[in-house]
């Protein structure tokens, strides 16, 4: 198989870098142009030219010295490099670089849980740590302690947090209760955040801040240094627990849904980040489409109905949970029940009484701690299916979730797809999420979901609406779009970039950063 060339790498040096990373790791974890688990690297779900994203190979490194190794390699060899703590992030690429050419830096063989706390309620851990494996150990161990997973049960520990992704049950920001890091810089130096940095630290995963300046955060979602140990405050296991489905009949019930969740969820008292959803997120996880609609184009709004109707649900379903003693949750449940009867046919049902709702149980899980596979059910919607989540964040207001609604759903039917969306409260925000399904062997749905995606980056950043993360064939789209005071953010990047990483080796075009070498071409 021919190597794919990062620009300005000769295939000589190339393959003397190569060879070189090989020795440092061993054969059996190194995986170059003619190895056919390569394949792993590229996206799974592609959009575009698979040529456009192709790693010229992986590696899979077993620690920090090895990490080490390969960045003085790259360094030498100019070799860019891209890293995955499991690459599973599918809706966003996978482990699919975004410089064609790079070698992909694949973590998954680091998956020590180094420790676990149960009396301070936190563990440190590698990043090939997935959920699954760190609910395990605490099964297997009796520790009472509570993970937040998000949906994919397979996903890193440490990746979903560095990438801002959600959980469920009250912890739910998980990269606002992780606390310390181990980062191996791109010239191999060592740093830890924290209190971390003092040698001696007996409270690196107890207090997020130190001394000085708080770096964690220019760890996530960027190309600044390899995150090897992470600390995650982790939830004791509450008294008691229920999880429950509220359901709004009509599609224009939308607004007046989040405006009443808004102050309830403010307020504490739903507890966890409510996830309201349309009716065909719970009918895609039951069955496939062909089971409601065998035609061509978006379902029509009497199949939907009848669809409501049959499975005994919404046109919008919130699930949420409450956690703590039987009598304060009983009382928060009065509360929570009062509050949305004010719409007109509400429906109120614990998910302990609909064992037949695929997403009712699954949020069930989620919520608990419960790492599942469940929702990855979705697929089975259209044949070869593949899927995109568009995720802008907006205010939680009703108007607000509304106006992105109709954009959401207005564009994916102009395109002939259906409308699967969820909105996904976090303390105070809205994620407005829109899993776009296509037939990922259907190059004419894949140019019409490239060219809408790209409609509704700039659209939604018309009204101020931002992505919270994106696809890697979006990240300079995504990122031009937080435009105050000319991109000055995107600039204090750039200039972070080239203190820390002068050969720009790390992750280039990660998040829209580039090397200078490369900034004026990708401006």
């Amino acid at each position: 198989m021919t190597m794919v060339l990062p620009d300005g790498i000769s295939d000589a040096s190339m393959r003397a870098g190569l060879a070189e990373m090989a020795a440092i790791v061993g054969k059996d974890w190194f995986f170059g142009p003619e190895n056919e688990r390569l394949a792993a690297y590229s996206d799974a779900y592609p959009i575009d030219d698979p040529g456009r994203f192709a790693p010229a190979a992986a590696i899979a490194p077993d620690g920090v010295e090895q990490i080490q190794a390969i960045l003085r390699i790259a360094n030498a060899h100019r070799i860019p490099l891209w890293t995955v703590s499991g690459g599973r992030n599918y809706a966003y690429g996978g482990a699919a670089p975004r410089v064609a050419g790079s070698v992909v830096v694949d973590l998954s063989r680091m998956n020590r849980i180094i420790e676990v706390n149960e009396a301070s309620a936190y563990c440190v851990v590698e990043p090939g740590v997935t959920y699954f494996q760190l609910y395990e150990y605490l099964q297997e161990n009796k520790i009472k302690l509570w993970l937040s997973p998000p949906e994919p049960g397979w996903a890193s520990v440490m990746g979903n947090a560095l990438d801002h992704g959600v959980g469920y049950t009250p912890m739910g920001d998980n990269f606002g209760f992780q606390c310390g890091m181990e980062v191996v810089l791109a010239d191999g130096d060592i740093v830890r955040t924290g209190m971390g940095a003092m040698a001696k630290s007996n409270s690196w995963q107890l207090f997020k801040y130190g001394f000085g300046p708080v770096m964690d955060g220019i760890f996530s979602q960027s190309n600044f240094g390899i995150v090897t140990k992470m600390g995650m405050w982790l939830m004791p296991e509450p008294p008691a627990y229920r999880s429950y489905m509220v359901s709004f009949p009509r599609e224009a019930d939308l607004a007046a849904a989040i405006e009443i969740l808004r102050p309830l969820r403010i307020s504490n008292i739903i507890q966890n980040c409510g996830m309201l959803t349309s009716w065909i997120y719970e009918a895609s996880l039951t069955g496939p489409r062909s089971d409601y609609w065998q035609g061509d184009g978006p379902i029509p709004e009497a199949t939907k109905q009848s669809v409501i109707d049959r499975m005994n649900i919404g046109y919008w379903n919130l699930y949420a949970a409450q956690y703590g003693t039987p009598v304060i949750m009983d009382e928060y449940w009065k509360i929570i029940q009062g509050a949305f009867s004010n719409i007109p046919g509400v429906k109120f049902q614990l998910a302990e009484e609909r064992p037949d709702l695929v997403g009712l149980q699954l949020r069930d899980l989620l919520a608990k701690g419960v790492p599942n596979m469940a929702t990855f059910n979705v697929l089975n919607w259209t044949p070869n299916s593949g899927h995109i989540d568009f995720s802008p964040v907006s205010p939680s207001t009703g108007a607000d979730t509304t106006w992105l609604y109709q954009l959401l759903k207005e564009e994916t039917e102009a395109e002939g797809f259906d409308y699967i969306g969820a909105f996904i409260m976090g303390w105070r925000e809205m994620h407005n999420v829109a899993l776009i399904i296509y037939d990922k062997s259907n190059p004419e749905q894949q140019a019409k979901v490239r060219s809408m995606f790209g409609r509704l980056v700039q659209k939604a950043a018309a009204r101020g609406y931002g992505e919270y993360r994106t696809h890697i064939a979006f990240m300079d789209e995504v990122a031009r779009t937080f435009d105050f005071n000319d991109n000055a953010m995107l600039r204090l990047s750039g200039r972070i970039k080239d203190a820390l990483d002068p050969n720009g080796i790390l992750a280039p075009g990660k998040s829209g950063i580039w090397p200078q070498q490369t900034r004026k071409a990708q401006a």
